[in-house]
């Protein structure tokens, strides 16, 4: 169950960078005359709302592991490198020897963290 609930939360995220980021615009907010508007792109919308939820899965997921220093690293490494792909795939940014090489580090870190040494 928790390993799913970590698997979501990192669709979640993802999604919801790329959306918000596809869809174009950062919104705008105004307060006047007492109303207060909130104009978002609904692409960008549908991505607040995977972030919303992820960031709220990401506290849920926090408090069912033993270690905060565990698994809050995991999440961010693996999440970051999922945006690496991502970007390259959906918004065809440039994958480049550099980031390749830093996503290699990311998942290096991340085993080297969680190697059982007796």
């Amino acid at each position: 169950m928790r390993i799913l609930l970590v698997v979501i939360y990192l669709i979640l995220t993802v999604s919801g960078l790329i959306l918000m980021k596809k869809g174009g615009n950062a919104g705008s907010i105004s307060i006047s005359a007492g109303e207060f508007n909130f104009n978002i792109s609904l692409v960008s919308c549908l991505g607040l709302i995977c972030y919303i939820c992820s960031f709220l899965l990401f506290t849920r997921i926090v408090m069912m592991f033993e270690n905060v220093s565990y698994i809050s690293p995991i999440c961010t490494g693996i999440s970051q490198v999922m945006i690496i792909f991502a970007s390259w795939l959906f918004l065809k940014e440039k994958l480049t020897g550099l980031s390749i090489g830093g996503a290699a580090l990311i998942i290096a870190g991340i085993v080297i963290m969680n190697l059982k040494l007796n």
